[in-house]
């Protein structure tokens, strides 16, 4: 299966860093271990301001961010995020489908909006057109 998974998400460029922003920290330890699964670097998050502070200074190819979190929504973290990291590639994952909020991420210029519990591979394949799109 990792094999597989290699293949199928194998990037142009030597390896993306895709950070992870969610507070559910049972959904980051999931994701991180897929992502890290394909031999991506992965840095999780699950606090908002940390996450834009490493990301000011870092740059990840990829930021998958949830919606729905205490401290700010996901949607200004997406917004801040263009501020701070401009090449930076957005991907939603929340449990959050509402049709107006995918609408809003969407419009703000995200690469893709998930929804939470759908098949890894189908979050893989996001996550590397994401990634090949910031070649």
């Amino acid at each position: 299966m990792r094999s597989e998974r290699s293949n199928m998400v194998a990037l142009n460029k030597e390896t993306a860093a895709v950070y992870l922003l969610d507070d559910d920290p049972s959904i980051l330890k999931a994701t991180s271990r897929l992502l890290d699964s394909v031999g991506w670097k992965v840095e999780a998050f699950t606090k908002p301001l940390a996450f834009l502070e490493r990301a000011a200074i870092d740059c990840p190819d990829v930021a998958v961010i949830d919606i729905l979190m205490p401290d700010m929504n996901g949607l200004e973290v997406q917004w801040r995020l263009q501020r701070v990291s401009p090449s930076t590639r957005v991907i939603v994952l929340t449990a959050n489908d509402d049709p107006l909020v995918r609408i809003m991420a969407m419009n703000a210029g995200a690469s893709a909006f998930f929804i939470k519990g759908m098949e890894s591979d189908e979050l893989l394949a996001g996550v590397k057109a994401a990634a090949d799109s910031t070649n």
